[in-house]
């Protein structure tokens, strides 16, 4: 949103820590990165009739953090995953965006895509 690359955002933050960043929030920036463009094709190949570019930003960046957990972080339970975004998008997003997250994350472990199957 700021125009700035998410790398350098948390270089910057990182640096500054105030408030310091958690390992955990550090690996989750760096895997969405990584993994960006991966993330995305799974987030619009179950997203049904919704494009990226269509969602609120705020449930766009739940998914990708969230489909990251469910197929790089296997240390992460898929209904701790899931539970999670939901609580994010209900206190961050649009009223409709828990349901929207939850079916979408629903969708993508129905179908095998966890790190349970393989990723």
């Amino acid at each position: 949103m700021r125009g700035a690359r998410v790398p350098e955002i948390l270089d910057a933050r990182l640096t500054r820590a105030d408030p310091p960043v958690s390992e955990y929030a550090e690996g989750l920036v760096e895997g969405v990165v990584e993994h960006w463009q991966e993330i995305n094709e799974r987030i619009g190949h179950h997203a049904q009739g919704w494009t990226l570019e269509r969602m609120p930003s705020v449930d766009r960046n739940i998914l990708r953090i969230a489909v990251l957990e469910l197929l790089w972080r296997p240390d992460v339970p898929p209904r701790v995953v899931i539970d999670e975004a939901v609580e994010l998008a209900k206190s961050l997003s649009t009223e409709r965006s828990p349901a929207f997250v939850n079916g979408l994350l629903g969708s993508l472990i129905d179908a095998g895509e966890t790190t349970a199957s393989g990723g």
